[in-house]
């Protein structure tokens, strides 16, 4: 099996679920807000190589306080 070097670019997309609030007025969204602080479980390649989604999940899932996003006004 070949080593990758460091600089070999390295793509993978996953997906996994994550609680949101959603803000609806009128009958319309007004703001959606994604709670970030949701270890990752269960993910879910979207794109890119699949062999490097364990790393992926583990730069992503490091332990660190992420804010919420939102998004609307």
């Amino acid at each position: 099996m070949t080593k990758l070097s460091s600089a070999t670019p390295r793509r993978v997309v996953f997906q996994y679920l994550v609680p949101v609030h959603v803000e609806v007025e009128d009958g319309l969204v007004c703001a959606v807000t994604v709670i970030d602080e949701t270890p990752v479980e269960i993910p879910t390649v979207v794109e890119g190589n699949a062999d490097y989604l364990e790393e992926a999940v583990k730069a992503a899932d490091d332990g660190q306080p992420w804010p919420s996003w939102r998004f609307g006004y």
